[in-house]
């Protein structure tokens, strides 16, 4: 793999929605404490009420969403049952203090939209299935920064030069991992990036494309220290 001046390869905010969605899937459902069944249940909400959110986040895993929704009312549902029209965010991400869950970036989910497509160059710069692609799509989508492989000016390219575009650029970076920052390295050919979905102690759970050459998504817990830097983009 080999790096052009355009595109590059590496290592193997929404706005608050005003707009209300339906409760669905079940006939009454329960609005709770905290994003998780061990929550208190606030109310309850029956089939085809209108929800207005406030905010989401991460929590308890309902058939396979791990999504919640907070309500006008200051309580959570599970995201499986608002008809919300997507599996991810449509709402921006409840800060740390308000949501009970703290250490979070949303879902730990594979919800990168370019799956089969590799090769292809994404809207930001890079080789889709790559992990330079996973992440910037992952800035622009959770962070809401519009980042790209041009970002504030000079070429970001391969994993292994994001650390020098970010002191070009004035990002902040440092050895601090917080959740929503970018974990980036310079071992191996074209270096590496991963999302950083959560921290615990001394470790980080990390979200990644192509790590070990697979051109698929995964996720480790590892170290801090397994990381040359964390790029902190917002």
């Amino acid at each position: 793999m080999k790096a052009t001046t355009i595109i590059s390869f590496c290592l193997s905010s929404f706005a608050v929605l005003a707009s209300a969605y339906p409760i669905y899937k079940a006939d009454v459902v329960n609005c709770r404490s905290s994003p998780g069944t061990s929550g208190a249940v606030v109310k309850t909400y029956k089939i085809n009420t209108d929800v207005e959110l406030t905010c989401q986040t991460s929590g308890e895993t309902i058939n396979g969403n791990a999504l919640w929704d907070k309500t006008s009312d200051g309580c959570y549902v599970a995201d499986y049952y608002i008809k919300t029209g997507s599996t991810g965010y449509v709402a921006s991400e409840c800060s740390a203090g308000g949501s009970g869950e703290s250490g979070s970036a949303g879902p730990i989910t594979d919800d990168y939209p370019y799956k089969g497509q590799c090769d292809s160059v994404d809207p930001w710069g890079y080789y889709i299935c790559q992990c330079t692609s996973f992440v910037a799509f992952r800035v622009n989508k959770r962070l809401g920064v519009k980042f790209h492989n041009y970002y504030k000016g000079p070429n970001w390219g391969n994993a292994n030069t994001w650390d020098e575009a970010a002191r070009k650029t004035g990002v902040a970076m440092n050895s601090t991992p917080n959740p929503g920052a970018v974990a980036q390295t310079n071992a191996g050919v074209y270096g590496h990036v991963a999302w950083v979905a959560k921290v615990s102690g001394n470790s980080v759970v990390v979200e990644e494309y192509n790590h070990s050459g697979t051109r698929r998504y995964s996720t480790r817990t590892v170290p801090k220290s397994s990381f040359d830097n964390y790029i902190h983009l917002k």
